[in-house]
């Protein structure tokens, strides 16, 4: 999703790339990937956050499967702190549901 992708774009070069690797990883193992790469959000039915870390940088993308086969990433953001931003969840879960077409 776009802005997922504006995200990405914007990152520095090392976490860039690092994240185009663990998004290749996604592709190839889908929701075999597991921690640390990938974990399910508890609470978030079907929402899950991809993890990338490149030295005391921390981002993560939420993403979830449609029909078991596609992935549909639709969000990034830098992590700050240790718990994940509450607003960066229920944005995710907004841009899932409008994917879908259901209502938030």
């Amino acid at each position: 999703m776009e802005p997922a992708e504006d995200f990405l774009l914007k990152l520095e070069n090392k976490i860039k790339a690092k994240a185009f690797r663990t998004i290749e990883l996604l592709k190839e193992f889908g929701p075999e990937l597991r921690e640390p790469f990938s974990k399910k959000i508890a609470g978030f039915n079907g929402l899950f956050e991809l993890r990338i870390k490149q030295g005391s940088n921390i981002c993560r993308f939420f993403y979830f499967f449609e029909r078991e086969k596609i992935i549909i990433i639709t969000s990034g953001f830098i992590k700050k702190d240790q718990k994940t931003n509450r607003d960066q969840l229920d944005k995710a879960k907004k841009l899932m549901n409008q994917y879908k077409g259901e209502a938030t």
